[in-house]
């Protein structure tokens, strides 16, 4: 295969297409804004799914390394009302169909699987222009032109690559999280500790809700769910000083274990707007470019799909160039044939999950999505 292989973004789904086509005997060149993997905090743990992340790390021979990085009891659940009682208590029964892993293990594990100079850091491209007969010419913040005959746009949310190939944006959802962490918890902070147990806590109610992780080393991740205006949140957060004290008076009244995990929060609250693209976006084929990940179908996080996806995206999309090497085209058309119809799906799960999670009669169609319950009125 001739053709030179572009991909924007060093996240997760750009690495698993470029470990893929590596082990097919394809090169890819990654340009990432980023100066290094350790540029910026990469978030919190990522379950991954059977049926699709898991998948992705077999196809870029990955499951051992991955195994090795398992926050062992992590898939455990609790449920609390707002004064604290416990609602439902789901252990991790050790059979590995959701293992949580830190995402900062998982992209250090994609990158160091690729040879040196497959990643270029610190090459933000400011412009992509179209040259004709599926070749492209990328423009970078600091540094030379580059032109590519095949370009993929694992670029985010906010893809540069996007609208060469569709002019939908996306739209805040009315969510958003704002996060904030609490270290040596078990010793320093024992209820709230207590509260999150061993994996995953959701104590909700309509329109709002504090979420938590207990990541390794007693660390405890907590989102504050909050359905407002975007303007709101930034007024808040705009004052870093009574910023959690605000945060906090939107949960008066709930048992002091869980607004802990606010007010005893040890970093700056982080906001994390929720935004999505339409649940069925999708393209005509334009020939050399393509997309993947949160750049192809940006849903809310609310069906724990968008990592898994991204990164089954790459995977996907790297055995279809290795299936067709000498007709680009074949193996982007087969490709999106797929990704269409997958992200759909996942996209629309992931909207009525939000729905259910904080709707009306929050905590019952939580309760009942993690239980496998038919919903009720």
């Amino acid at each position: 295969m001739t053709t030179p292989i572009t991909i924007i973004g060093a996240g997760l789904g750009g690495l698993t297409l470029a470990r893929v086509l590596h082990l097919h005997g394809i090169l890819a060149t990654i340009y990432e804004a980023e100066t290094s993997a350790d540029a910026r905090p990469q978030g919190g743990q990522l379950d991954l799914h059977e049926y699709n992340g898991q998948l992705a790390l077999e196809a870029a021979g990955l499951t051992d390394e991955f195994r090795a990085i398992i926050h062992e009891g992590g898939e455990a659940v609790r449920v609390l009302d707002q004064h604290g009682a416990v609602l439902l208590d789901q252990p991790d029964d050790g059979t590995g169909g959701r293992p949580e892993v830190l995402r900062a293990d998982l992209r250090r594990i994609l990158a160091d699987s690729l040879p040196d100079e497959t990643i270029q850091w610190g090459h933000k491209v400011t412009s992509v222009r179209p040259l004709g007969d599926g070749r492209y010419e990328l423009a970078f913040a600091d540094g030379p032109t580059v032109t590519t005959g095949l370009l993929v746009g694992a670029d985010g949310a906010w893809s540069r690559v996007r609208p060469l190939l569709s002019d939908a944006k996306p739209e805040y959802v009315g969510t958003s999280f704002i996060e904030t962490y609490l270290y040596d918890a078990d010793q320093r902070h024992p209820a709230a500790a207590k509260a999150v147990g061993d994996g995953s806590l959701f104590a909700v109610t309509a329109g709002k809700g504090i979420l938590g992780h207990r990541e390794a080393n007693a660390v405890l991740h907590t989102y504050v769910a909050l359905n407002k205006p975007q303007e709101w949140i930034a007024a808040i957060l705009a004052s870093p000083e009574t910023a959690a004290a605000q945060v906090a008076a939107e949960f008066t009244g709930w048992a002091p274990e869980l607004t802990a995990l606010i007010t005893n929060g040890e970093t700056a609250l982080t906001p994390r707007l929720i935004s999505a693209l339409p649940i069925d976006h999708r393209w005509d084929r334009v020939p050399g470019v393509t997309l993947l990940g949160d750049a192809a179908h940006l849903m809310s996080p609310f069906a724990g799909e968008g990592a898994n996806l991204a990164m089954l995206d790459g995977a996907e999309l790297g055995k279809a160039i290795a299936a067709h090497p000498d007709n680009i085209e074949a193996a982007l058309a087969e490709y999106e044939q797929a990704l269409f119809c997958r992200s759909a799906r996942c996209a629309t799960e992931s909207d009525q999950n939000h729905q259910l999670i904080f709707g009306d009669n929050a905590p019952a169609g939580l309760l009942n999505l993690l239980t496998g319950r038919e919903p009720t009125e």
